[in-house]
């Protein structure tokens, strides 16, 4: 055994246990079949008012950007793989495989398959538009030809997992930032590897690339989402206790990980609770983006209506009047139930001045 244990220690496994059976608990609670809720209700409602394809797939392939080409999405997301494929590359032969011990290559990894999983989706997207734009021809049709509703739910599950990885590698690129700039440089000397070129180029291409992308996608950014990037933060805990556990490591890649400290477990809350913060910067991001909307596109508003079912049935009947007469082909619903009986419609609408609540 290469891994002395404390009494104090116990409290830092505490701590790991307790994040990631509430993250679990959470995340059950909430996600409730993601693909059912996020792809299948959306689609049957979809058609039902505008007959146009399934939100749940398109928001994977298009921009947020109204007119603009998916190939734009399928370029940056090309050029920011390509990129981060090469410093990756360049980091293995300057430090070998064992730079894999450090919780950046593990969130640059995760950033690289969210780019690899985008740019299928574009591509897709691609060829979608170049297609003959035909009457009754939508995701459901499709579905329809290669096999019922096989495609549709392949497509759902595919959509799910990009979300789920771009959410948690959101998250997990802020920390890791944090950490790198504001806790590893300033204060602590790391002896294994030193500030050079190659580790600024990674801590900056990871979230630059990741925003530029968030600028231009369509996904969403939900907070339950934050249960994945704190289970996948605690996995990386985990695997360090194994190998050090297990002799293969004698020093820590980052040294507030240390279990032979006794102010270990204030160590170990502290980068629990940061994880909060780190998740809502980019939240915060993702919501300005959205905010910008009604300033960068006159003629796109998009509006947030949450009400109760059960308590307010002349809003919900006064909004389904509206929508016919301020939603074109090209806007989007979606419905979704909640527990309480909330619904949350939320509303493209894409002529403003029609708009009258």
């Amino acid at each position: 055994m290469g891994l002395v244990v404390y009494w104090y220690d116990f409290i830092c496994f505490g701590i790991v246990l307790a994040a990631i059976v509430a993250s679990l608990w959470f995340l059950l609670r909430r996600e409730r079949g993601c693909v059912d809720v996020e792809d299948t209700t959306h689609n049957s409602f979809l058609q039902s008012r505008s007959g146009s394809e399934s939100l749940g797939s398109a928001r994977l392939r298009t921009s947020c950007w109204r007119g603009l080409h998916p190939g734009w999405l399928l370029f940056t997301r090309s050029i920011s793989f390509l990129s981060m494929a090469a410093l990756l590359a360049w980091d293995v032969l300057e430090w070998d495989a064992s730079i894999f011990v450090y919780y950046t290559e593990w969130t640059f990894m995760l950033v690289m398959i969210y780019f690899a999983m985008g740019i299928v989706a574009s591509l897709y997207g691609c060829l979608e538009n170049y297609k003959e734009p035909t009457s009754g021809v939508c995701d459901d049709a499709v579905g329809n030809k290669v096999g019922d509703g096989e495609f549709r739910e392949r497509l759902g599950v595919y959509g799910c997992f990009m979300e789920t990885i771009f959410q948690t590698s959101a998250g997990a690129v802020v920390l890791t930032d944090v950490v790198f700039w504001l806790v590893i440089v300033p204060f602590l000397s790391n002896t294994h590897l030193g500030l050079n070129t190659l580790m600024i180029c990674m801590h900056t291409a990871n979230a630059g690339f990741l925003i530029l992308d968030t600028l231009l996608n369509s996904l969403p950014f939900p907070w339950f989402r934050m249960g994945y990037f704190v289970i996948w933060s605690c996995l990386y805990v985990v695997f360090q206790w194994i190998i050090h556990a297990c002799g293969l490591l004698t020093w820590w890649p980052y040294p507030f990980l240390e279990l032979d400290r006794p102010w270990a477990p204030l160590w170990y809350l502290g980068m629990a609770v940061v994880h909060i913060p780190c998740y809502g910067v980019y939240a915060a991001i993702v919501t300005a983006k959205n905010s910008c909307f009604p300033y960068l596109f006159p003629n796109a508003f998009l509006v947030t209506i949450e009400m109760a079912s059960h308590e307010r049935p002349s809003t919900t009947g006064r909004v389904r009047a509206l929508l016919p007469q301020t939603l074109d082909l090209a806007g989007a619903i979606h419905l979704v139930e909640l527990e309480h009986g909330e619904l949350h419609l939320l509303v493209l609408v894409l002529d403003l001045l029609r708009l009258s609540v």
